[in-house]
């Protein structure tokens, strides 16, 4: 799933907060989720209630969050089979015999693993990947990471595309990717496309060089995020830290 397809253009506020705004509130967001402590159920009651109303303004449909969602299956999984494998003491549920502290850590992975996930995905899809590489910018982060993001995001499609030819210069030579004994081609295959990239990968980087390349993506110029527009990004961000607060005083 590329970084392209969980964007959903829109003209809603947070569409048009600037990137740097969005990527602090939702990484503030997330820590403070993180932070909360698993037994206080209420707090997580009311960062979901948070991040329902940023939907809301963000206008885009459940569904679209809960197909992406599914990523995390494996963890939900774990967090469902912790409750029976975990140690003393232990309790009656239904007539089952749970792990209370295994219950604990399966919630703890559930409610916090699915808020963290959802979060990322509103991020991404109010932001286009371009912008979050710009707001990265923006914010001071390391140079090379985020020129490897930058250059990562412009050549994921290319490969992708030659993984396509390949695959149907395969087929039309009689190559069938469902069966099992085939899979030595498509391991092949695999080798082959990992090895056009690098060769591909070297001739950008010598274009690049021959056209003047000094190690570091151009910053578009902006005018500010000016303070009302960081004081609207991280309201979310700043409630959902007010809410971890209480639930770390009272608990």
């Amino acid at each position: 799933m590329s970084a392209t397809v969980l964007h959903r253009p829109g003209d809603s506020p947070v569409h048009r907060l600037p990137p740097e705004v969005k990527v602090v509130g939702a990484f503030a967001a997330v820590l403070c989720v993180v932070a909360t402590p698993r037994e206080a159920f209420w707090a997580f009651g009311l960062h979901l209630v948070v991040l329902l109303a940023v939907w809301a303004v963000v206008r885009v449909p459940l569904g679209w969050y809960a197909r992406r969602a599914l990523i995390e299956v494996p963890f939900v999984l774990l967090a469902f089979v912790l409750p029976f494998t975990g140690g003393a003491p232990r309790t009656d549920v239904l007539g089952v015999s749970v792990s209370v502290d295994g219950a604990l850590a399966g919630w703890n992975i559930l409610a916090k693993g699915t808020l963290g996930v959802l979060v990322s995905l509103t991020l991404a899809a109010t932001t286009h990947p371009r912008d979050l590489v710009v707001g990265l910018q923006r914010l001071r982060a390391p140079r090379l990471l985020t020129t490897i993001a930058s250059l990562m995001l412009r050549y994921a499609e290319v490969i992708a595309a030659e993984a396509r030819r390949m695959r149907t210069a395969r087929v039309c030579r009689g190559h069938d990717p469902r069966f099992l004994w085939q899979a030595a081609a498509t391991a092949r295959g695999i080798g082959v496309l990992f090895l056009r990239s690098y060769e591909r990968g070297e001739r950008v980087h010598l274009a690049m060089l021959a056209r003047g390349w000094t190690g570091a993506m151009p910053v578009p110029p902006s005018p500010g995020a000016g303070p009302w527009r960081w004081l609207a990004g991280v309201t979310p961000a700043l409630v959902t830290a007010l809410v971890c607060g209480t639930a770390l005083w009272t608990t």
